[in-house]
């Protein structure tokens, strides 16, 4: 607690070879992301202002919302979502996530 975190480029280069990674945080980098967003938290969600994000899952419906939503117990959707997009994905802008790997 406290220290400075690695960077997403560090943490991605210490991974073996691997066909898919999830994310947490890092909300400013350039790649797809999926808000989880509670009502209880009483706040917005980041949706519109991080144009990164491609979908939200929430306790409940939000009204004028122009990305998937998916409730939070929905994880076979959310899962189907994130294999349906996975291309997206790895073509995202962040050379971070390319480090490495010449499929790209």
């Amino acid at each position: 607690r406290g220290d400075l975190e690695p960077d997403l480029q560090y943490l991605l280069s210490r991974l073996q070879q691997c066909d898919l990674v999830l994310i947490e945080g890092f909300k400013q980098g350039g790649f797809p992301k999926l808000e989880v967003w509670r009502d209880i938290q009483n706040k917005n969600t980041l949706w519109p202002k991080l144009l990164d994000i491609t979908a939200i899952a929430s306790d409940r419906n939000i009204p004028h919302v122009e990305v998937p939503q998916f409730l939070l117990e929905d994880i076979a959707g959310i899962a189907s979502f994130i294999l349906a997009n996975a291309m997206l994905f790895t073509k995202s802008t962040d050379p971070a996530l390319h480090q490495g790997d010449s499929r790209i």
